[in-house]
């Protein structure tokens, strides 16, 4: 089934910046790798650039958009495989979609990126894997390896609950307007058994977030109000390193001290 290009101007309130480059697209579709029997979910259609190219691909496609102009224009085309949903991906329900586990695609506003990835953990359990496009200075810190410079809150919660990839750069000419810095394609997929269990995962956000309050200060200066020298002689970890040089493993140890 064709689709007439949809006419849209970029809203700045949205942070809009839509995919328009065939190749990006292809490249995408190859990665996820979609199937019929697949419950794919799109956060942030757009234009239907990614949109459009799925739905050849799949049974069906469930997409949330903020943009009501949009949700207008893309139900316009009342394709029988396309269920469009209005409102913010921020406080929509993923469990109210009827079947799982979930494949969710998206390329998201740089603006709501971060909240977004955080959110969507609470719905780990019914999502199979999750491909976005993001600023490439996001997925680098996503993807970042202890003891380097990315490595920070984000890599070790998501890193925590997730396999993270960076799968592909993607230019500024990828998408129109053109924006001011590169993107990336990272993969999620959820860990189907935790390598580390915190105790509290609350605990460990609120810990991993203290610890890299200060990057330069090391562990001590910044937990000495949570973690207590013992514990840290008992763990067998120096509290005069930085937060950068601790393991996901070793952070899950900290915050499953008695203390936390």
């Amino acid at each position: 089934m064709t689709h007439t290009p949809i006419k849209h101007t970029p809203r700045k309130r949205f942070s809009q910046n839509f995919l328009r480059d065939t190749n990006i697209i292809e490249n995408i579709i190859a990665l996820v790798e979609p199937r019929m029997s697949d419950h794919m979910v799109e956060i942030g259609p757009g234009l239907g650039a990614l949109t459009f190219a799925l739905l050849p691909q799949v049974s069906h496609l469930d997409a949330i958009e903020l943009d009501r102009d949009l949700v207008e224009k893309l139900s316009s085309h009342n394709h029988p495989k396309l269920s469009i949903f209005s409102g913010d991906a921020l406080a929509f329900d993923f469990n109210s979609l009827n079947k799982n586990p979930l494949r969710i695609v998206g390329n998201l506003p740089y603006n709501i990126s971060t909240p977004l990835i955080f959110y969507l953990m609470k719905f780990l359990p019914i999502i199979q894997d999750m491909y976005f496009m993001l600023q490439k200075e996001v997925v680098e810190r996503l993807s970042a390896e202890v003891d380097t410079s990315h490595y920070g809150r984000l890599s070790v919660m998501t890193q925590y609950y997730c396999e993270v990839s960076n799968m592909l750069d993607v230019p500024p000419t990828a998408f129109y307007p053109v924006p001011k810095v590169d993107s990336a394609i990272v993969r999620l997929q959820p860990h189907t058994q935790l390598p580390y269990v915190a105790n509290n995962v609350h605990h460990l956000s609120n810990l991993v977030q203290k610890a890299f309050a200060q990057r330069r200060k090391t562990l001590w200066n910044n937990l000495k109000d949570s973690v207590s020298a013992a514990t840290f002689e008992k763990l067998n970890i120096d509290p005069k390193r930085r937060a950068e040089t601790l393991s996901i493993e070793e952070f899950v140890k900290l915050s499953n001290s008695k203390e936390c």
